[in-house]
């Protein structure tokens, strides 16, 4: 025992510093290593930060960037924020990630070159060679090739020619559409308020009662004959000639003019200018709106050289039609039937074909029957008649404001004995191939809701617009008709192949349009107005982004377009003195 004691290793005690205050060392005896070093606690519950992800997509790493921030700045589940990591974007622009691992390539597509990967001139993926015989897309017939086997321009074995036919290529591929605003911003103008369209989903309110004020016009007869339309027994679409349609905006319309006269409501505007409005959510294409405010009373009004009143066609589309660019490639060498499917010229088409239906579908006996006051747009002096249709003003008593508005209906319908007041549109095919619809004379007869969904999910913000102004004008009936090329490369004639009756109520119920959200859309913009100072202002989509703002404009904003309306008026009428 002993020698184990005279063995063993002598044991000298550490040197502990006494700490009065706390516990651990002070700053008089700290180490010379540990100077200046951060001291924080731990504990096993304490998260740990992340240093570095090389795995994470570009989007959850800037998601967990924002989650970070935010957590940082709360202070409470961070306790060590010295050793926590934190994003430099000076230091993170520096870093680039260098992969140089060869791409895996399947067995099942070597040698396979899809086709938007070819730069073909024509939608067809390849091109029928000159001197050799290259491949030719079953869709359509290739253009003039080059040597060999060989694709078109750009192909992989050779010098491809132009190839023009039309494949299922390019219609794979999702284009970007760059739609400028409806109107100029000029610099004069300020956004006072801005917001997402979606936002304009979630409001709503109570569905106000309508009172009828005046009934102008005359209202004709439908013919039932057009309830028994099919493919085999198709009528064509006539050209109602000497039949003028009006589409008069709301400060030109003297029975408002009158009605504002003696103060019947708070808020006046059009059927055309409310529908628009209530159905904004499933908008693509840029608008604009005119409010002026003057004493509590606002005035919706829309720009005389805008293309408001004219239909659009494929607006909500996957791929819209888009009008062509001459200073793309592919754009260089389209054919003149490329030409007549432009966004502006399918607007123009969709708007005349809507106008003939509406008084081909009228019988001329027995004679319309006429309302309580003429048209008031009518010009007694013009050889050409106005179109059959009534216009009704009503009022809506819209919480502690009137809404007056100018509606339309377009007939009447027998139904079990009884008249009921009917509004009339049509949808227009005009090429399924390239609107990515279906054949209408394969499918309308046997599934016509098969043809109706697909206009729905091409056409859903006009079908909204359009049951909004029926249900504005107090229509027990709304008559859709579908109306069809003679042939897809014939824009001027068409047939009738079908015709459906709906009721609004139900049809906005079968297409998901909410009337309480299309009244709230109405009562928010008018809360909004209201709080304004007097003035005008303009309501403008964004044609890029789903964003309406509110603009306070000069008062003497677009009065140089209404002048200059006027001058070519004046000089038409010279003209016609003249002759």
């Amino acid at each position: 025992m002993a020698e184990m004691t005279a063995k063993s290793v002598p044991f000298s005690p550490p040197v502990v510093h006494h700490n009065k205050d706390s516990w651990g060392p002070t700053s008089e005896n700290l180490p010379q290593q540990f100077v200046d070093v951060p001291y924080a606690p731990f504990g096993k519950g304490d998260r740990l930060g992340r240093a570095a992800d090389f795995t994470m997509s570009s989007y959850y790493s800037a998601k967990q960037k924002y989650r970070r921030d935010r957590e940082n700045r709360a202070g409470d589940d961070f306790k060590n924020e010295e050793f926590q990591y934190k994003y430099d974007a000076v230091e993170d622009s520096s870093f680039h990630l260098v992969d140089t691992a060869k791409a895996k390539t399947s067995r099942f597509n070597q040698g396979f070159k899809k086709p938007w990967q070819t730069r073909g001139r024509g939608r067809g993926a390849w091109g029928k060679g000159g001197r050799g015989q290259g491949q030719q897309d079953q869709f359509g017939k290739g253009g003039k090739g080059g040597r060999g086997n060989q694709q078109a321009k750009g192909g992989k074995n050779g010098k491809g020619g132009r190839g023009r036919g039309r494949g299922w290529g390019r219609r794979d591929r999702v284009q970007r559409v760059d739609r400028g605003s409806s109107v100029k911003v000029a610099a004069d103008w300020k956004c006072v308020e801005e917001f997402d369209l979606a936002q304009l989903t979630k409001l709503s309110t109570k569905v106000p009662e309508a009172t009828d004020l005046l009934w102008a016009g005359e209202l004709g007869t439908y013919n039932d004959a057009y309830d028994r339309l099919s493919t085999r027994a198709d009528k064509p679409l006539q050209r109602c000639e000497n039949r003028e349609f009006y589409y008069v905006t709301t400060t030109d319309d003297p029975a408002i003019e009158k009605l504002a006269e003696e103060q019947a409501g708070t808020v006046y505007g059009t059927d055309a200018i409310f529908s628009l409005l209530m159905a904004s959510p499933r908008s693509v294409y840029p608008w604009d709106v005119i409010v002026q405010k003057l004493d509590g009373t606002l005035v919706f009004d829309k720009r005389d050289t805008a293309a408001f009143d004219f239909l659009t066609v494929s607006e909500t589309s996957h791929e819209p039609p888009v009008a062509p660019n001459p200073d793309q490639e592919d754009d260089k060498d389209k054919k003149p039937a490329d030409e007549i499917n432009t966004p502006e010229k399918l607007s123009i088409e969709a708007t005349m074909i809507n106008q003939n239906f509406s008084q081909q579908i009228l019988k001329t006996d027995p004679a319309p029957e006429k309302m309580a006051l003429p048209n008031p747009f009518a010009d007694a002096e013009s050889e050409s008649k106005p179109a059959s249709m009534a216009y009704r003003y009503r009022k809506f008593a819209l919480g502690e404001h009137t809404i007056v508005a100018r509606t339309e209906l377009h007939g009447l319908v027998e139904k079990r004995g009884e008249k009921h007041k009917m509004t009339a549109y049509c949808l227009n095919e005009w090429d399924s191939k390239l609107s990515g619809g279906v054949e209408w004379r394969q499918k309308i007869d046997s599934q016509r809701g098969a043809v109706l969904a697909t206009e729905l999910k091409n056409n859903s913000c006009k079908l909204a617009r359009w049951t909004a102004q029926s249900i504005l004008a107090g229509a027990e009936q709304m008559k859709l008709g579908y109306v069809s090329r003679v042939a897809r490369t014939n824009p001027y004639d068409h047939v009738v192949l079908a015709t459906q009756f709906y009721k609004p109520r139900e049809f906005a119920t079968q297409i998901t349009l909410n009337v309480n959200n299309m009244w709230g859309i109405i009562k928010m913009l008018v809360d909004l107005l209201l709080s304004y100072d007097d003035g005008k202002y303009v309501i403008a989509r964004d044609g890029a982004k789903p964003i309406v703002r509110i603009y306070a404009v000069p008062n003497n904003t677009f009065d140089d377009e209404s002048d200059e309306d006027d001058v070519e008026l004046q000089n038409e009428n010279d003209s016609d003195e003249s002759d």
